[in-house]
């Protein structure tokens, strides 16, 4: 008899990987940065490689209080991960299993759904409103079996955002043994104030995920943190492997944090190419939500329009993010790069319309 995989194992959909166009150049399709992380996070992982003979610090105790320092938050509070991809898996074994169901919403990052779908758990959605989360709509879908709720704010792949007193209320309205998860992996783009949401992280039913792949530039190295109450923060670490986050990778981290002025910089910088690529593609008679991210969406007349897209972009060397995964096979999402990048998109994308081609 053949050796098998377990039943939930066997009933996941296998990765793929992306037709990117290779890792050996930039492209507008993973929502990594533009730019590159601050010099002195580069000049930190390069001495902290003459240490790599040694584990690194498995309670990342300097990353933490740099965390800390630039957050204005608890220490204790916080965990870190080999990105935030590492934090919502873990969390979800911890508290999820056979029967219980994961709460996300339509165009929640559906990453979400493999660590549900790993421990046996079902993955259901809340509807969406025109690409935006509606907490009505999340607190209508909630069951007895709802263990988690998943959220992401900014939404990834929309790129919109949830008010934060619509997150406060929504923590209030949801039974006390249900789990809320809030993925803040694009947060340095919202300009709300994050301490009121920081402040769930308190209350014990409540974890908030951040990373440091995006603003900061640090996509290649892997490190996402979290606020989690003691007794969540126990269990999630019973899921994770120590020394997952390497020394490099946390003098890197670290560095990057104490460089706040660089990242800020960084932030207006993509923003303002941002809204100018999203204003153009308005002009050009595009639907394009409004962004709180390093990326923008982009609806179609219809799938054809978007493949027809896609296949122009890439025949310039401009590789994008199609959304079938998500059901939005009328959609591309671009991630923001370099200014002559995007205008060279924008040039493109305008000239289909001009042309009329669909």
């Amino acid at each position: 008899m053949p050796v098998k995989a377990t039943t939930h194992v066997q009933a996941m959909s296998a990765f793929a990987l992306a037709n990117f166009g290779g890792f050996d150049r930039p492209t507008l399709a993973q929502n990594e940065s533009a730019f590159p992380p601050s010099p002195k996070a580069i000049e930190a992982g390069r001495v902290a490689v003459a240490g790599s003979h040694l584990y690194p610090d498995p309670d990342w105790t300097l990353l933490r209080d740099a965390i800390a320092r630039s957050y204005g938050i608890e220490r204790d509070l916080i965990l870190c991960g080999a990105g935030s991809m590492e934090l919502i898996a873990c969390t979800i074994a911890a508290f999820a299993g056979p029967g219980a169901d994961v709460l996300g919403t339509d165009y929640a990052y559906n990453f979400a759904a493999s660590p549900a779908a790993r421990v046996g758990a079902t993955y259901a959605k809340a509807q969406e409103r025109g690409f935006e989360v509606s907490i009505d709509a999340v607190l209508a879908a909630v069951t007895s079996a709802t263990r988690i709720v998943f959220v992401c704010n900014p939404g990834n792949p929309t790129g919109t955002r949830i008010k934060n007193a619509e997150l406060l209320r929504l923590r209030a309205a949801l039974p006390g043994d249900v789990l809320l998860m809030v993925d803040q992996a694009y947060g340095e783009f919202d300009d709300q104030d994050p301490q009121a949401v920081f402040a769930l992280a308190g209350r014990g039913d409540t974890v908030i995920l951040r990373s440091l792949s995006k603003a900061y530039g640090l996509a290649g190295a892997r490190i996402g943190w979290g606020l989690f109450a003691p007794r969540i923060a126990a269990e999630v670490r019973k899921m994770q492997n120590s020394n997952q986050v390497s020394t490099v990778s946390l003098a890197m981290a670290a560095a990057a944090l104490e460089d706040q002025a660089y990242m800020r910089a960084i932030v207006t910088r993509t923003a303002d190419i941002r809204d100018r690529f999203a204003q153009g593609l308005r002009a050009a008679g595009y639907e394009v939500p409004e962004s709180r991210t390093n990326f923008v969406l982009i609806r179609f007349a219809d799938a054809a329009a978007a493949a027809a897209a896609d296949s122009a972009l890439r025949g310039v060397d401009i590789i994008v993010r199609g959304l079938s995964g998500y059901g939005l096979t009328d959609c591309l999402r671009i991630t923001i790069g370099p200014q002559e990048v995007m205008d060279r998109a924008l040039r493109i994308l305008g000239a289909l319309r001009d042309r009329q081609c669909w």
